[in-house]
């Protein structure tokens, strides 16, 4: 006798709980925390890598850019003497913020309509590679969080190597070697002391002053740059620069442009406003002191 088959007993299928919603808050949370992690491993990738392009060239009114990556070995020693003489001469001592400077600067800016800044090499790198120019406390806060890691992430010498490359020396002109070919023929290893000076003396505008055909304050402000740097102020030529205007106690720096929207003095030979205080002291010496470096009474050369 042939049975059908046994069937299971129904069972009523348990409805299943209801599955949680994140609450916006921490959907926020975790894309801020993925962000930020994204953002460290750029830039510890970028501690060895060269870097095609910057935001900076990203946001040049001139097309094309000109642009070549150099390493360190291939840059003049004048040129990094040059540049922290001129725009960072604590930069081996700090750990990317010149407190001492920022105070004098907003002093400085609190009393004259020239505006005075304070930015270290490390925080204009992080400006150059990350951010955009203009002042405003948001950019300013981005700028702190990119310096801080930059600086905890990088060696020094790879902070002013990539300075060195990125900066800009004129409209769509960046880095030492572009600026190298563009203004003297020749390649950044090749430069001397004098025309080190001259290309780092428009900086602080280089949209502004030429190194190729500089005025008057460009050529007082080289002539400074090169006696911090233990030189005797005279170009290829040996033809002496003009010598800055005398100062009673010390030998200042120009003053130059902060990134507030402020223009600065045109080259034309109208001399900008002079500042009072001491010449900064040169940075000390140390393990952290870039290849092929030295500064006036350190003994290196």
């Amino acid at each position: 006798m042939n049975l059908p088959p046994l069937r299971a007993p129904f069972r009523r299928r348990q409805p299943s709980a209801p599955r949680r919603r994140r609450s916006p808050g921490s959907v926020l949370l975790r894309w801020l925390g993925g962000a930020l992690a994204a953002v460290v491993l750029i830039v510890l990738a970028l501690r060895w890598l060269p870097l095609p392009t910057t935001a900076f060239m990203l946001q040049s009114p001139v097309r094309p850019v000109h642009y070549d990556w150099v390493p360190a070995q291939r840059i003049s020693r004048h040129l990094k003497r040059a540049v922290v003489a001129s725009e960072d001469q604590k930069f081996f001592e700090h750990h990317g913020f010149d407190f001492e400077a920022i105070e004098k600067a907003a002093k400085h800016n609190r009393k004259s309509k020239r505006r005075r800044g304070a930015s270290t090499i490390s925080q204009q790198t992080a400006k150059n590679l990350f951010l955009w120019s203009g002042g405003g406390y948001f950019r300013k806060g981005l700028e702190v969080g990119f310096t801080v890691l930059i600086e905890t992430l990088w060696s020094k010498n790879r902070i002013l190597e990539v300075y060195l490359n990125v900066a800009e020396f004129g409209p769509g002109i960046y880095g030492v070697e572009a600026a190298a070919r563009q203004v003297f023929g020749k390649s950044a290893a090749q430069l001397s002391a004098a025309e080190a000076a001259r290309l780092v003396a428009v900086l602080p505008s280089p949209r502004r002053w030429s190194a190729r055909n500089p005025g008057t304050y460009v050529r007082k402000r080289s002539a400074w740059i090169l006696r911090q740097m233990g030189h005797a102020p005279t170009d290829q030529s040996n033809t002496p620069w003009p010598p800055p205007a005398p100062a009673p106690d010390a030998d200042p720096e120009p003053d130059i442009e902060d990134d507030t929207g402020d223009d600065p003095a045109d080259d034309t030979g109208n001399d900008p406003e002079k500042s009072t205080g001491p010449a900064p002291s040169p940075p000390s010496g140390g393990d952290n002191s870039s290849d092929n470096m030295s500064y006036p009474g350190q003994g290196v050369t």
